[in-house]
């Protein structure tokens, strides 16, 4: 069997020889192979073909060439990315073809116009790493909502079992549920992307959240109002907070033994209120509600005192150029010192006191509904400014007593544990900061009311 000639079909990727055995033509796929001229003859000799200049090809080539790809039979017209190799023919021991010719080289480098590259092949899509931990995100979110809707409709049918069993509980509505469960999680969410919190502190405030909003909104509105103001100023100036304070924390997260430190007095007040009243808002009256306008102001004395105590801490060792003193015995003592006052100090703890009585105030014209006929309500800023005022001077003397604070000579900061190399300046270590910080909300929320109960304004 002898072979002919070979041939490109353009844009198939295939050859065709043809070979005449007895007088007929088969026709079948070849592996391409490169048109240059057969060894042995001369360019322009019978037999021999000449290849096109690279990148191009003639007219007339291009017409034999499609004619022959139109007679193509359609099992043959494949795309390169199917096509199989077909096997070569065996070659006699001289290295030749079976009919004297030479052995085709090797495959050129252009197959099917490719330009070089190799045949395409099936594509696998791969999803850039921002949109899949965007689609992880979406689903984390609404798995998350459904459990707490879930929730909310949980504790909406046990106030309605339980407000029907009993008959003297009022119950509380479903959106009410559901807005005290969303709306923490929300901000303590929030707070733990920005740092302000750690898991355990995040765990704290979300029970201390729901609580305080299932109670009552005006309680609500305070703590959140003390709670994003105390995290922007612990975070503001913080290079140079570092410079004071040995155990300042980079974002000033908060663990949960400083949540319930600040929060447990409210929470327990809220949980009072609400057996006492019932969730809803009041005014505070102690003509008409005696009891649970006593609890009002002691959640907010509470309050008050742990944002005064903050702003101060927070505001007075930054932008007070004065050296500050210790409240027991006036002494200069270096800035961070437990018991230490400045008059920028104690500005910031009025501040912040009346911070939290205006949110308080404005939630209350907000949210109740009778208060035409019930006692004034501005009272509350004032004593939301006295309460963080009491609270700031009454944590200061408990910090200059009860609290060690002494200075380390190696490294010029104040610490708040003795050890060697550790000069004493104030105090001695029985309580830390979060226990004097509790006993400071605590008075200060059992002193607070009574107050309160002599100037309030009657009707």
């Amino acid at each position: 069997m002898g072979w002919g000639r070979r041939m490109r079909v353009v844009g198939s990727g295939l050859s065709v020889a043809h070979a005449r055995d007895g007088g007929g033509v088969i026709n079948r796929p070849r592996p391409l192979v490169p048109l240059r001229p057969i060894a042995g003859r001369r360019p322009g000799a019978r037999g021999a073909v000449a290849p096109p200049p690279r990148g191009s090809a003639s007219p007339q080539r291009s017409a034999v060439l499609s004619g022959e790809a139109r007679r193509l039979p359609p099992c043959h017209r494949q795309s390169v990315a199917s096509a199989r190799p077909w096997p070569s023919p065996p070659l006699s021991p001289g290295g030749r073809l079976p009919g004297g010719s030479a052995a085709p080289g090797p495959p050129p480098p252009s197959i099917g116009g490719l330009g070089g590259r190799e045949p395409r092949r099936p594509m696998t899509v791969l999803l850039p790493d921002s949109i899949c931990k965007e689609y992880f995100k979406m689903m984390t979110n609404i798995v998350v909502l459904s459990v707490i809707i879930c929730i909310s409709l949980s504790f909406w049918i046990i106030s309605m079992t339980a407000s029907t069993y009993y008959g003297n509980l009022r119950p509380v509505s479903p959106w009410r549920w559901l807005f005290s469960v969303v709306v923490p999680v929300l901000i303590v969410s929030n707070g733990f992307k920005k740092k302000s919190l750690d898991h355990g502190g995040a765990l704290g405030g979300l029970v201390v959240g729901f609580i305080l909003t299932i109670a009552n909104l005006s309680f609500f509105t305070a703590l959140l109002m003390f709670f994003l103001s105390s995290s922007k100023l612990t975070k503001w100036k913080g290079k140079t907070k570092k410079l004071i304070d040995s155990e300042y924390k980079e974002g000033g997260q908060r663990n949960w033994i400083q949540v319930f430190c600040n929060g447990a007095v409210p929470t327990e007040l809220a949980l009072l209120y609400m057996i006492e009243n019932g969730p809803g808002e009041i005014p505070v009256d102690f003509t008409k509600q005696y009891t649970a306008s006593w609890m009002c102001l002691s959640l907010l004395g509470a309050l008050a005192c742990s944002a005064g105590d903050t702003w101060a801490s927070e505001v007075g060792p930054v932008l007070s150029k004065s050296q500050p003193r210790l409240i027991t015995t006036w002494e200069k003592v270096p800035v961070g010192t437990h018991g230490g006052i400045t008059l920028v100090g104690v500005i910031s703890s009025l501040l912040g006191g009346t911070f939290v009585g205006v949110a308080y105030f404005l939630a209350q014209l907000v949210f109740v509904n009778d208060l035409d006929i019930s006692a004034p309500q501005w009272p509350l800023v004032a004593f939301g400014a006295l309460a963080g005022l009491l609270g700031s001077v009454l944590d200061s003397y408990l910090g200059a007593t009860m609290q060690f604070t002494g200075l380390d000579e190696k490294t010029g900061l104040v610490v708040n544990h003795p050890r060697n190399a550790v000069r004493h300046i104030s105090g001695k270590p029985i309580l830390d900061n979060n226990a004097v910080n509790l006993f400071s909300s605590v008075l200060i929320a059992l002193l607070l009311p009574s107050v309160a109960w002599a100037f309030w304004p009657r009707e």
